[in-house]
């Protein structure tokens, strides 16, 4: 797992790989106070406004390549190796902030139910959170087959058991209020391909049902792109807050 050394936009990338997974970490100029780090569940680079903010701040920015997986259980279990071998390798945080960005609100929900003590926040931007809506077609948005497909695979569900299937992460939106992670959702309200009504805002109403903490920013006749804000700072300073708030309390904790 020997780290192969460039340059991303000035600033220094090592490229590696866990588990025959591609993996990636990108390391600020000077490192902010607890080593804390953005991790890419999905489309890595992609509308990375609040990435880049982060980095920008002394964040480290990570990353690794489970695409096609759809969240599947499968996949969660190839996120963790990854987030040890990080933490220990380039000695960043315990707690990451993870982005879901489109189908990578699946990786970034059951990931942090799976493996609650092991995050920070989330930050879900316009995000699949019911595999009935998408890619599945069951609701304001038409079925993407060939994804669809991909889907039942990764899961190893027929149409038929799919029917029945109630482990989106809509369906385990109080599991994950419980939990006390905090998330900020970004989205457009004329996203037609992973539609609002369909997907963020059934989750983010459940979530704050059940004692959720989460902040809610709707770009108004705004579509599935682009995702992120023109301004990150909204979402940055949320990120941050979350991480040294959590940071002071375990501090105090220790004494």
């Amino acid at each position: 797992m020997s780290a192969v050394k460039g340059i991303w936009k000035g600033y220094e990338r090592y490229d590696f790989t866990v588990n025959g997974r591609e993996a990636l970490v990108v390391t600020p100029k000077e490192v902010a106070p607890g080593n804390p780090w953005v991790w890419r569940a999905e489309f890595f680079d992609a509308f990375s406004q609040v990435d880049m903010a982060l980095l920008e701040q002394g964040w480290h920015l990570a990353y690794c390549n489970v695409s096609d997986m759809y969240g599947s259980p499968e996949a969660i279990e190839l996120m963790r190796p990854f987030q040890l071998h990080v933490c220990s390798e380039f000695g960043l945080a315990d707690k990451p902030s993870i982005f879901g960005f489109s189908r990578g609100g699946l990786y970034t929900v059951n990931y942090a139910l799976k493996y609650p003590e092991s995050v920070s926040s989330l930050y879900l931007d316009a995000p699949v959170l019911d595999l009935r809506s998408w890619p599945g077609g069951n609701g304001r948005t038409d079925q993407w087959k060939k994804e669809w497909e991909e889907c039942k695979r990764s899961y190893q569900l027929t149409e038929e058991q799919f029917a029945d299937f109630r482990e989106s992460p809509l369906d385990r939106a109080a599991e994950l209020a419980a939990l006390q992670i905090p998330v900020i959702l970004v989205v457009g309200d004329a996203d037609e391909d992973v539609p609002f009504m369909d997907n963020g805002h059934p989750f983010a109403e459940r979530f704050a049902a059940n004692g959720g903490q989460i902040e809610v920013i709707v770009k108004p006749g705004v579509a599935h792109h682009p995702h992120s804000l023109d301004d990150p700072t909204p979402v940055a300073e949320f990120i941050q807050r979350v991480f040294n708030g959590q940071q002071e309390t375990e501090s105090i904790g220790a004494e």
